[in-house]
């Protein structure tokens, strides 16, 4: 399961993680997020170890998702070391997010 962070922890958890951070930025209400669910959890399976998969909900947590920028959902945001790298708006297939994913991995 992808991990879930929040405002309160997204510091900690994303920012300050030495590695790759996958964080998709969803909401309960939204059609292709719901969509995009599945390929996430499977992405959090495959890349156990490698990246740390999380989603955002955007409508609990606005300031995280204001002080990104996220105007649509979903958007899915690629951190390396705290910074972001890669950004994927909209619902794509699983194997062209992991292809992204790749190419920060080291």
């Amino acid at each position: 399961m992808p991990m879930v962070v929040t405002d309160q922890d997204f510091q900690s958890k994303v920012l300050d993680y030495q590695g790759v951070s996958f964080v998709d930025f969803w909401a309960a209400w939204c059609g292709p997020c719901r969509m995009l669910a599945p390929i996430v959890d499977d992405l959090a399976r495959d890349y156990d170890g490698k990246a740390q998969i999380a989603k955002l909900d955007v409508d609990a947590n606005p300031y995280t998702a204001r002080q990104y920028g996220v105007m649509s959902i979903p958007t899915m945001i690629i951190f390396k070391d705290g910074q972001e790298v890669d950004r994927l708006v909209g619902v794509m297939p699983k194997e062209m997010i992991a292809e992204r994913l790749d190419q920060w991995i080291s």
